[in-house]
């Protein structure tokens, strides 16, 4: 195996070596524990986890999130193999997600991935997401789907995070408090409420953050408003009503560094970013309706409404055409039938649906000179997407141990820009997809404990309006096309001596017309590689060597490869090389110490391999290894109320890395200064309280 750093004198130690040290050998257990089964709706068909033909990570975020800063989603899915996170620090540019490496291109936000929050996309018909509006303080449970997911929810090849927030009639109490503080004066409150009566349900969270950041120009003042009321009717019916609000009056946006300014200041911000004032100001309002109702035994149906509004507003950290704003409508509905059927002598389980969603932006863009002053309109555009599918899964017991798991949909999607500035041409345009997607997959329950499985499905994903747009102007380009995913997959997960499980998914996925980015004058564009290939294995173990200690350790090896692609810009073949911003390896490790006494101490360790910065491969960044560590202890202060305190240190040895890499920029530069490079954050501490009731 060849180095992951390239940085001299820095060892290796294996994800061997280190399930090695991190797991005591299961055969001295004294005692048995038996795990609790987790079941899994996000697939569509609610199965128990043993039975789910594909890779899947389950997180409680109640436990994942103790004693942490709760900043962003990758506090709680770093835990998760096959995925990369990065940008936790950047609240002007969203956290970037990416699975098996699809969404790594995204220049900000999720791209590639479906993202669900208590049943609601915050995906866009186009394909992209925002992360920003989902307050981590009210999260109970993530479930992540990696690999082609399309034929579940449509236009993604990377596959789904579901996340499922609090409830009031599963709170473990009625009321809560939490204040907190750190490093780079942090300061965060978060208060929620709940609580049932009778057939009622009802959960209020509110949070409110503010952080200066370690880099100059990184300051954010964000607030999190999140409600949930259920009603439950006779014949076993739900209806529940929830509503959330997202209010950033300002997140700063430092800019990228070259790798020079990055290693000489790492806290500086560049200069038009500081001279411009770059940033964003955020407000968002969502108000969803989710009905579900039992008809018989096994049958049952579930439908669901939602509208949200986005108001959007940016300065980028460049001058001339880099002045945003729009105002978004998304609105869509949605209904699944769920049912079982005995038909040639097999029993099969199903669900059918169908689902619509609409895009509305009225979009406007500027240009400012050096100083910040507006020097006139750029763009005056209305944008329109919609999307709409039909789906069906089956699973079909082809034997007591054996499970058939078949799925397809149809999708159609269509975008459609109306350009109201005209002085400069028309750059309307309008484009659809019809698309098709499939799965198949077989279970093999080996044994109560222990289960193996294959499968293939297809996965598509079409270019946002972003990437669309045409370098040589006048509209949509016209040779930029979706692309689409062929994968396939063979896992096995299960529990050893009751006190080791483990999760292992060896996958190969094949892809056709990888949209992939290129910069021309300072403004990024899209393009049609011929063909990518990922492959690779995603390892999870979980060992609990007692009640009171666990330990936990994901590991992913991957090759993300171009398989036939001349990069134009760069007038370079670039076949066998890796895909850009993508690791080799990823390693997590925790250890978790949860003694009766009230007290926790935990402690990570997180190794993120090299990366390359552009397709070209020119130029190499090393891997690193953070070290965070937290610990705290809660009271019984009265027979209704608990008291729990708090401290952390993230980045304990005070590494120097970089917390985001945007990949292919500058590439018309010398190689010296490709690549933008945002130093994440020294050794910090933080700490908090909070009150139970």
């Amino acid at each position: 195996m060849t180095s992951l750093l390239h940085r001299p004198g820095l060892r290796l130690i294996t994800p061997l070596t280190l399930a090695a040290l991190a797991l005591p050998t299961a055969t001295t257990a004294q005692t048995s524990t038996r795990l609790d089964t987790i079941t899994v709706e996000s697939t569509r068909l609610t199965r128990s986890l043993q039975d789910i033909p594909g890779a899947v990570s389950v997180v409680d975020a109640r436990a994942a999130q103790q004693g942490q800063q709760r900043l962003q989603l990758d506090e709680s899915l770093a835990r998760v193999p096959g995925l990369h996170l990065q940008n936790r620090y950047n609240f002007a540019q969203n956290q970037r997600l990416s699975s098996r490496g699809f969404g790594a291109r995204a220049p900000f936000g999720v791209r590639g991935l479906r993202i669900r929050v208590d049943g609601f996309p915050e995906t866009l018909p186009d394909g992209q997401s925002q992360v920003d509006s989902i307050d981590l303080d009210s999260v109970e449970r993530i479930s992540v789907l990696r690999g082609a997911s399309s034929v579940l929810y449509g236009n993604a090849t990377g596959g789904v995070i579901d996340i499922e927030t609090a409830r009031g009639d599963t709170l473990p109490h009625s009321g809560q408090i939490s204040v907190a503080g750190g490093s780079d004066a942090l300061r965060k409150l978060h208060l929620h409420h709940g609580g049932s009566n009778g057939r009622q349900h009802h959960y209020v969270g509110i949070t409110g953050l503010h952080y200066h950041g370690e880099r100059d120009q990184s300051e954010v003042e964000k607030y999190l408003f999140n409600t949930r009321l259920g009603w439950h009717f006779s014949g076993q019916r739900e209806l529940q009503l929830l509503f959330s609000a997202l209010d950033i009056p300002y997140g700063e946006d430092p800019g990228g560094l070259t790798r020079q300014q990055a290693h000489q200041q790492p806290r500086q911000a560049t200069a038009m970013a500081t001279r411009l004032d770059a940033g964003q100001v955020v407000r968002q309002q969502r108000l969803g309706l989710l009905y579900s109702e039992q008809l018989a035994n096994d049958h049952h149906w579930r439908a669901r409404a939602f509208v949200s509004r986005r108001e959007f507003d940016q300065q980028l950290p460049f001058p001339g055409s880099s002045l945003i704003d729009y105002q978004r409508w998304f609105y869509g509905a949605g209904a699944e039938y769920h049912g079982r059927a005995q038909l040639f002598g097999l029993a099969h389980r199903l669900v059918v649906g169908a689902e619509i969603e609409r895009q509305e932006d009225d979009r406007g863009r500027r240009s400012v000179n050096a100083t910040g002053a507006v020097t006139g309109v750029t763009a005056d555009e209305d944008q329109a997407a919609t999307s709409a599918g039909i789906f069906i899964q089956t699973d079909t017991a082809l034997a007591d141990t054996l499970i058939l798991s078949l799925g397809a949909r149809a999708d159609r999607i269509e975008l459609r820009i109306d350009d109201h500035l005209l002085a400069d041409g028309d750059d309307s345009g309008r484009q659809h997809f019809n698309e098709g997607s499939y799965s198949a997959g077989l279970t093999w329950l080996v044994h109560a404990d222990h289960s193996l499985y294959a499968t293939i499905s297809s996965a598509f994903e079409t270019p946002t309006f972003t990437e669309l747009a045409n370098p040589a102007g006048g509209g949509f380009d016209p040779n930029l096309k979706p692309q689409k995913a062929l994968n396939r997959e063979l896992g096995a997960r299960g529990l050893l001596g009751n006190r080791l499980s483990y999760d292992m998914a060896l996958f190969n996925v094949q892809v056709k017309d990888e949209i992939t980015p290129y910069e021309i004058s300072g403004r990024t564009f899209y393009r049609n590689a011929a063909r990518t290939r990922r492959e690779g294995l995603e390892l999870s173990l979980q060992h609990f060597a007692s009640d009171t200690f666990t330990t936990t350790l994901a590991w992913t090896w991957a090759q993300y490869r171009f398989d036939r692609f001349v990069d134009a810009q760069q007038g370079e073949d670039v076949k066998g090389n890796r895909l850009p911003g993508l690791p080799r390896h990823m390693l997590f490790a925790e250890a978790a110490w949860r003694p009766h006494s009230g007290w926790f101490v935990i402690g990570d360790v997180r190794y993120l391999g090299d990366v390359y910065a552009e397709n070209t491969n020119d130029t190499s960044v090393g891997g690193h290894t953070l070290v965070n560590t937290r610990a705290g202890r809660s009271w019984q202060v009265s027979s209704r109320q608990t008291l729990a305190l708090h401290v952390g240190v993230n980045n304990v040895f005070d590494r120097q890395y970089y917390a985001n890499l945007r990949i292919n920029a500058n590439s018309d530069r010398p190689v010296a200064d490709r690549g933008y490079f945002e130093p994440g954050p020294g050794r910090t501490f933080y700490s908090g309280a909070t009150l139970t009731w």
